[in-house]
Parts: structure tokens; sequence; C-alpha cells
């Protein structure tokens, strides 16, 4: 099996959103904690809809969130 080659600033993004939980990021977006644990330990590519909430939670475009391959931007 091929490794994850998407990858997110997701923890990074809550961090610097005066410090969003793990379950209040799940919350915004109507997923489980796990699901959000599961995305920033790149166990879990999300779907396209489930990306843009994200982006949507933090108010940013999708590609300042999500990453592909090794193009890491922050």
């Amino acid at each position: 099996m091929s490794k994850n080659l998407v990858g997110n600033h997701i923890r990074k993004l809550r961090f610097n959103h005066d410090e969003m939980t793990q379950q209040q990021l799940a919350d915004k977006v109507g997923v489980t904690r796990q699901t959000i644990v599961a995305l920033e330990k790149g166990n879990y590519s999300p779907s396209l809809e489930l990306a843009f909430r994200i982006a949507h939670a933090f108010q940013l475009p999708l590609e300042e969130v999500f990453f592909y391959g090794d193009n890491r931007k922050l």
C-alpha cells in the first residue's frame, strides 16, 4: 500500500486559531474527533466535501490547508 500523499496543516492552523481543540474543529465541520486525529496524523485523506468544510472553518483557500505530495508551503 502506498503512503498517503495528501498532507495538511490542520494542527498548526488549529493552534493559530486561538488554540482550537480537535473536538471544536470536529464539531464545526461535522465529524468525530477521531477523524481530525487521523487527518492530522496523515492516516486519512478527507473527501473533497470535508476538505472544503475544514478550509472554510479556517476561512482559508483549500490549498492553504491541504497539499499534495511534498508541497508544504506553511
